[in-house]
């Protein structure tokens, strides 16, 4: 089948990957997500797969026993693995994300003692900004850490956590304010913390609970939870980077790449709309003939395809900005925007040409219909998203009077 959003300039490498990715979606994860999805069940045997492919290490660097592949390869994959099933997707991100913040902060102990495990699946990453309260508001974060000795004791409750139960290794962002007095700017104060856990749900530590999995609308089989933290003792050199106060900057370059994951999984759940929409308007017969001879129809195929192209495109220059070394928080923040909004789109539009059978469950476009609006709010709202535009458009635009 032809299809839409093709990447220009990859390297043989890269399209072999891709390659071998698009094959397992097509042969693995879609014709069984749907079934997955409605029994809210984690899909075990997919990421199983997944790990002897090596994508759990597919941007660890080689020295660790990972690909050393760029963000573009990664987000390419992630794209292909959101067209079988967003939820798959999920579990490789938040792992993904642990990893390059220990890449690009982590002490060179900390990197020698997760990378090559995370590189080989057998550690699973999750990492926690969110609290019940605070929403896109990261500077009211109230959980805390207090030195005590050699540890710090943590205290409070974390919210959101993609691979909540299932990871065994979570970056925990939380508020410290050893040498940084109270009044401090709120982002001096934030420190990363490396807690490892056991997987499961209940008391994973002492001092660590997750209490279960939050019952949600779409974004099914992988575990959303909660974190609390109660007395929870973590030795101080389990501070990412080992040093305190710089937490909300190692959190905000994860975020940023993480804004260039969320793209893609909006430029892969669309591409999968699109691909059902116009199948199934060839299929659909009235008045004599397809409903994809109406012209009707013809001109909402011709919309999904070029939002389809757009979204992709932006998403592939926000990749090529990280991976040249340069800012790229106005290439993620337009390209997690526009391809969520996108997505949401595509997928209605999809969802009307399947009219009734759209509704039903037995229809693939159901789960789809549900999933898409997680985009809108992960890593960050719209709303955010143009705030970060927004300024920094001011910053380039300067007027000089």
């Amino acid at each position: 089948m032809a299809r839409l959003a093709q990447t220009a300039g990859l390297t043989d490498v890269q399209q072999e990957i891709l390659s071998t990715v698009r094959d397992f979606v097509d042969k693995e994860i879609i014709p069984v997500a749907t079934g997955l999805e409605h029994r809210d069940e984690y899909p075990q045997e997919i990421v199983d797969g997944l790990k002897e492919l090596g994508l759990f290490g597919l941007m660890i660097p080689e020295e660790y026993g990972g690909l050393g592949e760029s963000l573009l390869t990664y987000a390419l994959c992630v794209e292909e693995i959101a067209r079988g099933w967003m939820s798959v997707s999920g579990i490789i991100n938040t792992h993904f994300i642990v990893a390059y913040m220990l890449k690009q902060h982590g002490t060179q102990e900390q990197k020698d003692h997760y990378l090559p495990r995370m590189a080989a699946g057998d550690i699973r990453g999750a990492f926690s900004m969110s609290e019940p309260g605070l929403g896109s508001d990261v500077s009211a974060i109230t959980s805390k850490a207090v030195r005590d000795g050699d540890d710090f004791v943590l205290n409070g409750q974390k919210m959101w956590l993609t691979n909540g139960g299932t990871s065994s290794l979570v970056a925990v962002l939380v508020r410290s304010d050893e040498g940084h007095p109270e009044g401090s700017a709120p982002h001096k104060s934030m420190t990363t913390f490396l807690v490892e856990k056991e997987p499961g749900f209940g008391e994973v530590r002492p001092g660590l609970t997750i209490p279960g999995k939050i019952d949600k609308m779409g974004y099914k089989g992988v575990d959303t939870t909660e974190l609390i933290m109660d007395g929870l003792r973590i030795p101080a050199d389990r501070v990412l980077g080992g040093v305190t106060g710089r937490g909300f900057y190692q959190m905000m370059d994860g975020v940023e790449v993480g804004r260039v994951n969320v793209a893609a999984r909006g430029c892969g759940v669309a591409q999968r709309a699109f691909e059902l929409g116009v199948q199934y308007a060839q299929q659909r017969h009235t008045f004599g003939k397809p409903i994809a001879q109406h012209q009707a129809i013809q001109f909402k195929l011709a919309e999904m395809a070029t939002k389809v192209e757009a979204a992709h495109a932006m998403m592939v220059n926000a990749a090529r900005k990280k991976d040249s070394g340069q800012r790229n928080d106005l290439e993620a923040g337009m390209a997690k925007y526009l391809a969520s909004e996108y997505c949401k789109e595509v997928v209605e539009d999809a969802f009307r040409i399947h009219g009734g059978y759209g509704f039903s469950k037995e229809y693939e476009i159901e789960r789809l219909y549900r999933e898409a609006p997680m985009l809108l709010i992960g890593e960050g709202t719209a709303e955010i998203q143009k705030m970060i535009i927004g300024r920094r458009l001011l910053e380039e635009y300067r007027f000089q009077g």
